[in-house]
């Protein structure tokens, strides 16, 4: 996973907002779900376009990134 990129964005996908690679889903539902109470199970079965690695490799270069 280290060096890998998961989201991406292009004005014409979701209007630029950043959504996981080969989807159409913006990450913030991601980040909605947790802020919810929700877990990233509950999040992967809402979008199911979006892989466990995906979701969980996002979330380790944000944690990371924020750490330095």
């Amino acid at each position: 996973m280290a060096g890998e990129t998961f989201v991406h964005n292009h004005p014409e996908i979701m209007s630029g907002a950043p959504v996981f690679i080969g989807t159409r889903v913006p990450v913030q539902a991601l980040f909605d779900c947790l802020e919810e109470g929700g877990a990233i199970n509950e999040f992967l079965g809402s979008f199911p376009t979006v892989t466990r690695e995906q979701a969980v490799g996002f979330l380790s270069e944000t944690t990371s990134r924020a750490a330095r």
